[in-house]
């Protein structure tokens, strides 16, 4: 059986979703949830999870005693290891992990590139694909203007700007746009790529932060001419910058009118949507088809998103407050069939720290955003807190 390690701040989606696609898989993140060392073979710890941040050190090491087991043992094939969340602003880190284990995935010099402020709005104005207004100097009048950190991820980086504020690179002040927050999850070769569905994001304020990602909803149909902009949009910038393997392209949508705002270049949350363990999309080989993409430069065929399909949701529950996750309250929430990313007793929560997170199933974005909702709040009846 082929061995490949995934890796991320929580890697409990692409370990299920390797898992149900054949692998042998190694977890290396900060959680251990039960269902992500459930789906794998070894699980390593790569840092603390009150931190959010990956351990270089720790994360180098797994990687090198998995190199070294693929050299001793010639019965293990080790394929190689997939970077999720986690390595949006650390190339440098990326290539050090791709020097010990192939990295399967887009490589640490493309990352650098989409990831530069400059280098990614320049080619979206080259290839004429909207976006927000973009400045690298302090706006006159800071209303309506948003500060970006072009390394972080979802939607912690994104503040309110100030007046005569310029903030440092890797930072960069956009404006704020009206509309719908939407992404397209997609699969690339290098030269190319498949979309395979658009996605509503699950956008709230939360603790002074005005836009954290909180889940996403999909696949939702679009107009046709507005899902031929965003599928030329995403086949332009992966061709680009290279781009490799499931990756996400958000956008902000207003009636007809499509502004990118960020490319993921790496697998996002949303793959939850087209495939994986628990899923009613598990029959997609998505695991498989990002390390095919990836590695023998083949994109899968899906079918188009019609009306009619199924739609499914993911959403992070955040602690309301401070908790202590006793052994029975851990049971309980195990119990959920719609709970994933569940955490061990004897857990600490800090206000604002992922707890666990909720999927749902039904025939429309409306419905699906619904039974989110009665997940979410169940979550916190089960463990007996009030937000």
């Amino acid at each position: 059986m082929p061995v490949l390690a995934v890796a991320a701040i929580s890697a409990r989606m692409l370990a299920e979703a390797a898992a149900a696609d054949g692998f042998e898989v190694v977890a290396l993140d900060l959680f251990g949830d039960v269902d992500t060392r459930r789906a794998c073979t070894q699980w390593w710890p790569i840092g603390e999870p009150g931190h959010l941040h990956i351990d270089a050190d720790r994360l180098l090491s797994a990687l090198a005693m998995l190199a070294a087991r693929a050299a001793r043992e010639q019965s293990a094939e080790v394929v190689g290891w997939i970077a999720g969340s986690g390595f949006e602003g650390r190339p440098d880190l990326l290539a050090r992990g791709a020097a010990l284990l192939p990295l399967i995935g887009t490589s640490a010099d493309a990352l650098r590139r989409v990831r530069d402020p400059q280098l990614f709005f320049d080619a979206l104005d080259a290839q004429g694909i909207a976006h927000p207004p973009v400045l690298t100097t302090a706006p006159a009048d800071a209303s309506g203007w948003l500060v970006k950190d072009a390394s972080g991820c979802g939607g912690w980086h994104i503040r309110r700007a100030t007046s005569h504020e310029v903030p440092p690179p890797p930072h960069y002040v956009q404006r704020e746009v009206a509309g719908t927050p939407m992404s397209a999850t997609f699969i690339a070769n290098g030269s190319s790529a498949v979309v395979l569905g658009f996605n509503q994001l699950i956008v709230r304020p939360m603790l002074a932060r005005p836009f954290v990602y909180c889940g996403a909803v999909g696949p939702v149909a679009l107009p046709p001419a507005v899902a031929d902009a965003v599928t030329a949009a995403v086949r332009a910038l992966a061709a680009s910058f290279a781009l490799r393997g499931l990756g996400s392209l958000d956008f902000m949508l207003d009636g007809d009118r499509v502004q990118v705002l960020e490319v993921n270049p790496r697998p996002p949350a949303s793959m939850a949507l087209y495939g994986g363990n628990g899923h009613p999309a598990a029959s997609n080989p998505i695991a498989a088809d990002h390390v095919r993409a990836c590695l023998q430069g083949v994109l899968p065929r899906r079918p188009e998103v019609t009306a009619s399909a199924a739609v499914l949701g993911i959403e992070i529950v955040f602690a309301p407050h401070r908790l202590w996750l006793s052994e029975s309250a851990a049971q309980r929430l195990a119990g959920h069939r719609a709970c994933h990313d569940l955490p061990a007793a004897g857990q600490q929560f800090d206000v604002g720290d992922p707890l666990c997170s909720v999927s749902a199933g039904g025939t429309s974005a409306e419905q699906v955003r619904a039974l989110l909702d009665r997940s979410r709040e169940a979550v916190f009846q089960t463990l007996e807190i009030h937000p």
